[in-house]
C-alpha cells in the first residue's frame, strides 16, 4: 500500500491564511461603513421604516388610540356600581349560556351567577364559542378572570 499523499493545493502556505488572497472571506465585497446611510439602519432601503419589510406601503400600523393594545383589553377604571341587582327569573333546563347573548355585554359592566351559586361583578372583555374573559370585582379591585360559559347560569349586563 502506498502511503503517500498529494497535496491537491500549492505548497504555499499563506495562500488560505486569514488576509491571504484566496481565504474565503476575501472573495466576497466589503459592505460600506455605516455613516455612509445616515438616518438608516443597516440593510434598510431609502424611504423604509425600522422594521418594515421592502414592499411595505407606508410607516407600521398601530392600534387608533383609545382602542386596546393588550389581548386581555384594559380594566375598567372606576369600581362598578355599589348595588347588587336582583336575580331575573330563568327558564328550567338552561344549561350554558350562549356566547352570542353575553357577547352584547363586552366592555359592560356585567353582573355573573355562577352554577356553583357564587356571582360577582364582571366587566367582559373577550368571548368565544365556549369561554368568556375581562375582569372580576374582587370587592377593592379589578382581576383578570375567565370561565367556561357553561359555568354560568344567569347574567346581566348594565
Amino acid at each position: 500500500m502506498n502511503n503517500q499523499f498529494q497535496f491537491p493545493f500549492s505548497q504555499d502556505q499563506n495562500q488560505f491564511q486569514p488576509g491571504g488572497q484566496n481565504f474565503p472571506g476575501n472573495t466576497m465585497p466589503m459592505m460600506p461603513p455605516i455613516d455612509q446611510f445616515p438616518g438608516r439602519f443597516p440593510g434598510q432601503f431609502p424611504g423604509q421604516f425600522p422594521g418594515q419589510f421592502p414592499g411595505q406601503p407606508g410607516p407600521p400600523s398601530f392600534p387608533p388610540p383609545g382602542q386596546q393594545q393588550n389581548p386581555e383589553g384594559n380594566p375598567p377604571t372606576s369600581p362598578p356600581p355599589s348595588f347588587t341587582p336582583q336575580r331575573q327569573q330563568q327558564s328550567v333546563g338552561t344549561f350554558a349560556v350562549d356566547p352570542g347573548a353575553i357577547r352584547g355585554c363586552l366592555f359592560r359592566n356585567t353582573y355573573i351567577w355562577l352554577v356553583n351559586g357564587n356571582s360577582f361583578w364582571f366587566y367582559p372583555t373577550f368571548v368565544g364559542r365556549r369561554s368568556v374573559a375581562g375582569f372580576r370585582w374582587t370587592g377593592r379591585m379589578w382581576t383578570y378572570y375567565g370561565t367556561d360559559l357553561n359555568r354560568i347560569s344567569s347574567f346581566q349586563c348594565f
